[in-house]
């Protein structure tokens, strides 16, 4: 089974989700942690062995300084302001480039090329629970969206086990989109509060347009139990089925500082996401 833990904005809990579920997991198993600006899951999970691979993920242009007149035209057809003449010679900012070519048609002296603009890194290592990737944008480069896509391709490539468990980005952009493509369904982790709930019913809409089987865990419910109302509500006019509700507790922050998942904690909400994990994997047995 490949699940992908969500949420329509961070902060939700949905490492903690991931890592419960991944632990209490029996055999073989594969970690991705699509959240490629900020990956978190080897926190929980070290991996050793560590393979490192650039990521290349958008085309930019160079321009030989040998071969430039620094004529200016490249810099005048430029939209993005990537392109400028300094000192009788043409440069490109490669963070304001989106390799779109226009300076090379225009190039009398054919000064200017194409080329892959590495925008971080592919990780593969080997954690107790099995394989994890992940990977690292760096900083000002975009196309995470792709990178996850890469994650998730390197993550596939496993063909040891059909268990996957991706610990997903927040948000419903392009990386949610990539996260969600080709996995058996969705947790979607959300929290009683108002902005919680409305990123939830955005992230419903995506979901559901990628037919998407989804299903939501109540983080935190007893903080407002109004909001929890109307979540259930929701969720129930949605038909989508309220996994499990974890409750505010301070044993999850002491695993947290741990590095380690909570669910080895003997605690309410150790319980609770022990009986989450057992009704999706009954549920989805029964699809």
């Amino acid at each position: 089974m490949k699940i992908a833990v969500v949420s329509g904005k961070g902060g939700t809990g949905k490492t903690t989700v991931s890592a419960a579920l991944a632990d209490l997991c029996q055999g073989s198993l594969i970690l991705a942690d699509c959240d490629v600006d900020a990956a978190n899951f080897g926190i929980v999970f070290p991996a050793e062995d560590v393979v490192s691979v650039p990521y290349a993920g958008r085309d930019v242009v160079e321009i030989d300084s040998d071969v430039c007149i620094g004529c200016g035209k490249c810099e005048d057809v430029c939209r993005f302001s990537a392109v400028q003449v300094i000192g009788g010679a043409a440069f490109v900012h490669p963070l304001s480039c989106e390799g779109c070519g226009t300076c090379m048609l225009v190039c009398p002296v054919s000064a200017i090329s194409r080329i892959k603009m590495v925008s971080g890194e592919i990780y593969t290592g080997t954690t107790e629970k099995g394989p994890l990737v992940s990977a690292e944008l760096f900083a000002g480069s975009g196309n995470s969206g792709r990178m996850v896509h890469e994650v998730k391709r390197q993550a596939f490539s496993f063909a040891k086990s059909d268990n996957l468990i991706i610990d997903g980005p927040p948000g419903i952009g392009c990386p949610l989109m990539a996260t969600i493509g080709g996995v058996d369904a969705v947790l979607m982790v959300t929290e009683p509060g108002v902005s919680a709930v409305h990123d939830l019913k955005r992230l419903v809409v995506v979901c559901k347009k990628m037919h998407i089987r989804m299903f939501a865990v109540i983080n935190r419910f007893d903080l407002s139990n109004q909001q929890v109302r109307e979540i259930e509500a929701y969720c129930q006019a949605e038909n989508i089925p309220v996994a499990g509700k974890i409750p505010f507790d301070e044993h999850v922050v002491a695993a947290v500082s741990a590095c380690m998942p909570v669910t080895r904690i003997s605690c309410p909400a150790s319980d609770e996401l022990s009986r989450i994990r057992a009704f999706v994997s009954d549920s989805t047995k029964d699809s």
